[in-house]
C-alpha cells in the first residue's frame, strides 16, 4: 500500500489495482480487485485503521471481473453502495458482457508473461461469472459528496462506461484501465494503453485520453502498474506515442 497524496492511498492485489481514500475515519473505495483479491481488499480497509463499514461507497471504473471483485462481497455483509456510470451499470449487473474471452487471451499465450499471468488471474477468479446486483449511476453530476470528493471522467471505450476519477484536492487522477503504467502482456513501461484486444472500441478508448489531458493533477493512479507523477497530458500524450 502507498499513500501517493494525503489520504489517498494505491494497493496492489493480483497484478491489478484499487484506490482507498480516507477523510477521517471515513472511507471511499475505487475498485475492487478480482473476486480472490476480498481478503486483501478488507485487509488494506482495516490496515489503515478502519473497517470495511466505514466505506461510505465503492465507485466502479469499469465492470471487468478483476475490478469488481470486492463490490458484491462488500455490499451483501456490510451495505456499502456501489456507484457508476449510468452506461456501466447493466455491465455490472451482467446483463451483457464486454470483457475478453479466455480464447483472446491464449492466443497471446506465447508472450513472455502471458503464462504466469493467466495463471495467476484463474487462480484469483478469472474464468467465474462476475456481477455486481445492486450496481446503481452516479447520483448526480461532478464531484461526488464523498471522501475526497471524487470526480467522475467519462472515458468511454475501453467499456461502453468506463469512468477515470478526478481527486481534485489531491491533484489525482484515478485512470482504471483507460490508461495504464504496466501490464504482464506488454513490454514497456509508463504510460500506455491496455492492448487492443482487451478493448470494447479500442479507437474511442484512444479519443478518451483527451478527457484525461484536460485534468489538473500531479499524480496517476492506474488500474494496472505503478503510480505515475506528471500531468495527465504528458501521460495521454506517451501513451498515444505507444498506440
Amino acid at each position: 500500500m502507498r499513500e501517493v497524496a494525503k489520504g489517498v492511498f494505491c494497493v496492489s492485489g493480483t497484478d491489478v489495482n484499487w484506490v482507498l481514500v480516507r477523510e477521517g475515519s471515513d472511507l471511499t473505495l475505487i475498485d475492487g480487485g478480482w473476486p480472490g483479491d476480498v481478503g486483501a481488499v478488507e485487509a488494506s480497509i482495516r490496515a489503515l485503521g478502519c473497517r470495511p463499514e466505514d466505506v461510505r461507497a465503492m465507485l466502479l471504473t469499469h465492470a471487468h471481473a478483476d475490478h469488481v471483485g470486492a463490490l458484491p462481497h462488500l455490499s451483501q455483509r456490510y451495505g456499502v453502495p456501489s456507484y457508476m456510470d449510468s452506461r456501466e451499470v447493466a455491465h455490472a449487473r451482467g446483463e451483457h458482457r464486454e470483457q475478453a474471452t479466455p480464447l483472446e487471451v491464449l492466443k497471446r499465450i506465447w508472450h513472455p508473461g502471458a503464462l504466469p499471468w493467466a495463471l495467476r488471474i484463474t487462480r484469483a477468479g478469472a474464468l467465474r461469472h462476475h456481477r455486481v446486483p445492486d450496481a446503481r449511476a452516479f447520483p448526480h453530476e461532478g464531484p461526488l459528496d464523498l471522501p475526497g470528493h471524487p470526480k467522475p471522467i467519462a472515458c468511454y471505450g475501453h467499456t461502453s462506461g468506463h469512468s477515470a476519477y478526478h481527486l481534485a484536492e489531491a491533484g489525482v487522477v484515478v485512470t482504471g484501465d483507460a490508461l495504464v503504467t504496466g501490464h504482464p502482456l506488454s513490454d514497456i513501461t509508463g504510460p500506455q494503453m491496455l492492448p487492443r484486444f482487451f478493448a470494447a472500441a479500442p479507437q474511442r478508448a484512444l479519443t478518451a485520453l483527451d478527457n484525461l489531458a484536460e485534468l489538473d493533477a500531479e499524480t496517476l493512479l492506474p488500474g494496472h502498474g505503478d503510480p505515475w507523477h506528471g500531468s495527465p497530458r504528458t501521460a495521454a500524450a506517451i501513451a498515444r506515442d505507444h498506440s
